[in-house]
């Protein structure tokens, strides 16, 4: 049956034994219904002989002698179908043995892993997940329904600080020194005019 139900026996069960003398008998009735058939076609071409050459005593001796061959051989024809039967039969009653034996040792595996797994610790653990389910909708409940209106304009307005706090660190940073008045335009035009004029004492 394959290599489901395979499995490596360690002795020679009776059943084997019983299987094992069952099937050297069928191959045995097997070999003497070969020989039987051969000698029946050997006697038929004989008895044509002696009936072509008028020899009719010796022709009924040897449909005689043929007809008794014939019936052992129908009654070995029908031990075989019996031993046949037997082998398959047995073998077929190991195969639910073992898959009796399957299923018992599925079944105890399976009680096994249901008692890892009790239904009232499953029903406990469900439970106590419903429990605090239930917890914290009724808190963030309670919490909601206790805020007045300038509680919530108060968090709104945390939140906005919090936010402008956290935009703070991408200003540019104040300078710790003095910085100097910006230069009017006037000046620069001053001083550029005087940077173009030349010397009085440039010649001397």
């Amino acid at each position: 049956m394959g290599g489901l139900f395979s499995r490596h026996r360690s002795r020679v069960t009776e059943q084997d034994k019983a299987i094992l003398q069952l099937k050297q008998q069928r191959d045995e009735l097997k070999r003497y219904s070969r020989r039987t058939n051969d000698a029946i076609a050997k006697d038929n071409a004989v008895i044509k002989d002696l009936v072509a050459r008028n020899q009719k005593q010796r022709a009924l001796l040897l449909l005689r002698k043929k007809k008794y061959q014939e019936n052992l051989l129908e009654q070995s024809e029908k031990h075989l179908t019996t031993v046949e039967g037997l082998i398959n039969d047995i073998e077929f009653a190991q195969v639910q043995v073992e898959i009796v034996a399957s299923l018992k040792k599925g079944n105890e595996a399976l009680k096994q892993l249901n008692a890892l797994m009790r239904m009232d610790d499953v029903e406990k653990i469900l439970s106590d997940a419903q429990e605090a389910q239930d917890y914290q909708a009724e808190l963030s409940a309670l919490i909601s329904g206790n805020l007045s209106s300038s509680d919530d304009a108060e968090v709104e307005l945390e939140l906005e600080r919090l936010l402008a706090d956290s935009h703070a660190g991408d200003l540019p940073a104040v300078p710790d020194h003095d910085i100097p008045p910006p230069v009017s335009s006037a000046k620069k035009t001053r001083r550029t005019d005087a940077m173009k004029t030349p010397s009085r004492f440039a010649d001397s």
